[in-house]
């Protein structure tokens, strides 16, 4: 490069590297401008003492034969120098306060011109300030990293029912929806990109989201999980509402809103808010809240109904307590999006679900398989004040599906699917479960479309009230109502004999 060039008024120059700082440039941009301007090579070196940017002349080997002279800047035992090396003119300063600092070398044919120092020391002050404005937004992108991670760990216990706990991991910062008596469950549908967006907006400066959360669903990338206080002294009820102007706003969003809950029942909200969704992606306001039935894990006759599950899980007692809950996930959730939701390989969630199939002696590839297991699982999962006592021989599933609670919600969760108005629906569900869940089967057996057999599921799904294509759960009360349904007409007599074996106590809902 040229000994030196005539350098403009300051002023205007700065002015120059003001605008290309506010363009974004990055720091071999500036040095680059510099280096022209002032008729000398550059390097910034970073606080590690290594060359983080240079022009494209600069020798890399000068950076070496400085390091006594750069060792004593960053320390702070001096605020620049000059030396000369070989043929090379060499000006050194450090900027900042805090050590070690970065130092900018200039090396050129001729020393700098006062001018041309100048320059070369307003550039250096703008490159340390960029730099400490890349290191606050690094951090702060850690702090948004580990806030969100704690809202997802709090939200994560309260789907397991465990209050106190999340508590425990807010101490210092109880967050307002802890406090709420009942919380109703929001699934917004929206863009991946908006999520971080609709968080950042709507965050408040403790970390969370006023009466609510707002949390990255990590197995739907498209889901965002607002929990909400409903207690109207929270103004949980302003979020509600907003979440309903988005929706409103945006042809892209839909809303699914569960009922209202105890805090501790935030995981049945939130799977009535999933079931509200599918209702709402298929309906023309993009919004649904759940209207669904009692479950029918609440209708069995409890004491034998446990003593099946009971028995049926009894061999998941040899296997490891991480299988039993992976396996849980996997019922309900595709294993990809399982793996995403505990951040380990699908090619784990597999091997997990193969060891839980060893020991029960079962596919879980068969979505009838996955139904029972899922019942069996809730069965055990009921308070602890209704699995005290126990029942003397676990009964068959097929006697426990014929009691009269069991066909009445059978025959009303079928009844819109029955409707004179959709008369090929039933048969196309139906057909769908004994294909597996495989659309491609069922259209082939129905002599349908593929797209003709999903159009009609997600009219199911409206019409059921329940999320048939995104997770298992829905599916695995369709399987029930229709193997209930198949029972009843095989066997229309069997109430009356259960009635006579089981107690009103036994049979109550």
């Amino acid at each position: 490069m040229s000994a030196a060039v005539e350098v403009r008024g300051l002023g205007e120059d700065l002015d120059e590297l003001l605008r290309m700082v506010r363009r974004q440039g990055t720091p071999a941009e500036v040095l680059g401008w510099l280096g022209r301007r002032i008729g000398a090579d550059a390097a910034w070196i970073g606080r590690t003492g290594a060359v983080e940017a240079a022009t494209a002349g600069f020798p890399r080997k000068l950076a070496g034969a400085l390091r006594d002279q750069v060792e004593r800047l960053a320390g702070g035992r001096l605020a620049a120098a000059t030396t000369q090396v070989g043929e090379l003119e060499v000006h050194l300063e450090a900027f900042g306060a805090r050590e070690p600092r970065p130092v900018l070398v200039t090396a050129g044919a001729s020393a700098l011109s006062r001018e041309a120092t100048a320059l070369a020391s307003q550039a250096g002050g703008l490159l340390d300030l960029l730099g400490r404005a890349s290191e606050a937004d690094h951090s702060a992108r850690g702090y948004d990293k580990k806030a969100r991670q704690l809202r997802f760990a709090v939200l994560t216990a309260l789907l397991a029912g465990d209050v106190t706990m999340a508590r425990r991991m807010t101490t210092g910062g109880v967050p307002p929806l802890l406090n709420a008596e009942r919380v109703r469950v929001y699934v917004l549908h929206c863009p991946p990109a908006d999520r971080d967006v609709l968080t950042r907006t709507y965050l408040d400066a403790s970390g969370y989201h006023g009466a609510g959360l707002m949390v990255h669903c990590p197995a739907f990338k498209e889901h965002l999980i607002c929990p909400v206080a409903e207690d109207a002294e929270l103004g949980g009820r302003f979020h509600g509402e907003v979440l309903r102007r988005l929706v409103r706003e945006n042809p892209a969003y839909a809303l699914g809103v569960s009922g209202p809950h105890p805090l501790a029942a935030t995981g049945e909200a939130y799977g009535e808010a999933v079931h509200a969704l599918a209702v709402a992606r298929n309906s023309p306001e993009r919004l649904a809240a759940y209207r669904g039935r009692p479950s029918l894990v609440h209708l069995l006759p409890r004491r034998p109904a446990l003593a099946w599950a009971r028995a049926f899980l009894a061999p998941l007692h040899t296997v490891p307590k991480p299988t039993v809950d992976i396996t849980r996930l996997a019922v309900t959730f595709p294993r990809s999006a399982v793996a995403r939701l505990l951040h380990i390989s699908r090619t784990t969630v597999v091997a997990h679900c193969r060891r839980a199939e060893e020991a029960l002696g079962v596919d879980l590839g068969e979505v009838r398989t996955r139904a029972t297991l899922d019942l069996a699982l809730s069965l055990t999962a009921l308070p602890s004040d209704l699995a005290e006592t126990g029942w003397p021989v676990a009964p068959p599933l097929g006697e426990l599906l014929r009691i009269a609670p069991a066909t009445t919600w059978a025959e009303t969760f079928l009844r819109p699917l029955r409707d004179t108005r959709h008369p090929s629906l039933h048969l196309t569900v139906e057909a769908w479960i004994d294909a597996n869940t495989d659309a491609q089967r069922a259209a082939a057996h129905l002599g349908l479309s593929r797209n003709t057999v999903r159009a009609h599921l997600r009219a199911a799904e409206r019409l059921l009230n329940r999320d048939l294509l995104s997770t298992g759960s829905g599916v695995h009360d369709l399987v029930h109502a229709l193997l209930v349904t198949a029972a009843h007409r095989a066997h229309p007599a069997a109430e009356s004999e259960h009635r006579a074996r089981w107690s009103p106590a036994d049979v109550a809902s």
